[in-house]
């Protein structure tokens, strides 16, 4: 079972998150709601990885599951995304197993409980 639940917001092709140990939004359905994404991480004990500031707030109101990591790059080349995410990723799903919320910025990691 996945245990994380990759948004839509964020790159499907992305050979970091190819494994069965994720799922893409986009292969559920592209037309979800955040509060449909909110329940199927829910009933599947899934961390949401996500953009979208709105699940930040959510999980700030709500014990997990589903827990949340934001990604806060902002704009940048995709190449580059992809080199700073690969190099950080171990230690944000570190935080993601103490924390219902990592925000995770260009430089600095922020574990919220």
């Amino acid at each position: 079972m996945p245990k994380y639940l990759i948004d839509v917001n964020l790159p499907s092709r992305f050979a970091l998150w190819a494994s069965d140990e994720y799922q893409h939004v986009i292969n559920i359905s592209d037309t979800l709601k955040d509060s449909e994404i909110w329940e199927i991480a829910k009933k599947e004990n899934q961390t949401i990885v996500t953009k979208d500031a709105d699940f930040s707030e959510l999980v700030l109101l709500n014990d997990p599951p589903p827990r949340v990591i934001h990604i806060k790059f902002g704009n940048m080349k995709i190449n580059d995304f992809h080199q700073l995410l690969n190099k950080i990723w171990p230690e944000v799903c570190d935080l993601s197993n103490n924390y219902k919320l990592v925000r995770v910025y260009k430089d600095k990691l922020e574990g919220i409980d």
